[in-house]
């Protein structure tokens, strides 16, 4: 398999939520070692972003000599948050909607229009983290994983950071009918976010994205993109998003896929799903069928 493909560069810095024995806390990871935040992201998200930053900023000065032991990392996400996602934002993603779909006109309509398109996802607790199953749904035969970067906003709407994302999704279901999004969209383990989320202002757009799939050991397929083709910008989406809707504690965003498979391909239980991002990471997932 390509390396290239398969990892992205692991970024010195990034918050993580982790299991330590019996407690469950958010964490400054510095190169191997991981301190304590001292607060729940919810917490963070709810400052100004000047106050975030600087307390952030803090935890990372002070993480030498204040590591501990790590059982476990977590989806980097609270419980009670929520991530919402954006469709069809690269011109790959519009084609490949078009392609499953019985009427594809409204995806080319979509794609040009001023609003974009903007659906909920899942609720924090509903997040799978890295290394965890990711589902396909057992009544759908032909299923994909959407590889996306995930936009950490925090209560006034302002980007915080970034965070690697999973859309699975069910192509057959939304191909038959736009009224079955939330079905397509929606279900168990269809989201993974993780390993964790990286400052926004320790790195810079756009960003590489690259996505592997194995089975049996072996690539069954490789793709890459960039956030540079987003037919639309991330502060855009996140004005569209906090229009209507307030979110106290933050949100996360998936931001839209430009890596879609062929028709003739579709996720099966088994398979590993390797996504990476350059400079925020890699997150990988074997994946299971969910559902009867």
């Amino acid at each position: 398999m390509n390396d290239t493909i398969s990892t992205a560069r692991r970024p010195p810095t990034g918050l993580a939520r982790v299991r330590s024995g019996e407690d469950v806390l958010w964490t400054v990871r510095s190169g191997d070692t991981y301190a304590p935040l001292g607060l729940t992201l919810s917490e963070l998200l709810r400052m100004p972003h000047a106050d975030a930053r600087a307390t952030v900023e803090r935890a990372i000065q002070d993480v030498a000599g204040t590591g501990i032991l790590i059982d476990a990392v977590l989806a980097p996400i609270d419980d009670a948050q929520e991530v919402w996602a954006a469709g069809v934002t690269y011109r790959r993603s519009r084609d490949g909607r078009i392609e499953e779909a019985t009427d594809g006109t409204p995806y080319d309509r979509v794609y040009e229009a001023e609003r974009p398109e903007l659906f909920f996802k899942a609720t924090g607790r509903r997040v799978v983290a890295a290394g965890e199953p990711v589902g396909v749904r057992k009544d759908s035969p032909w299923n994909a994983p959407e590889p996306e970067l995930g936009v950490v906003l925090d209560s006034g709407g302002e980007i915080f950071g970034f965070v690697p994302g999973d859309d699975v999704s069910s192509r057959s279901i939304e191909g038959e009918n736009l009224l079955y999004l939330p079905q397509a969209k929606v279900y168990k383990a269809s989201c993974a976010l993780g390993p964790e989320i990286v400052p926004g202002w320790l790195v810079a757009t756009p960003f590489d994205i690259t996505m592997s799939v194995t089975r049996h050991s072996e690539a069954v397929f490789e793709g890459s993109t960039s956030t540079a083709a987003m037919a639309r910008t991330l502060p855009d989406l996140a004005d569209w998003l906090f229009r209507a809707l307030d979110f106290p504690d933050g949100v996360i965003v998936l931001t839209g896929t430009g890596i879609v498979p062929g028709a003739d391909f579709t996720l099966t239980p088994g398979d590993v799903v390797t996504i990476g991002i350059d400079d925020v990471g890699t997150l990988t997932n074997p994946v299971v069928g969910v559902g009867r």
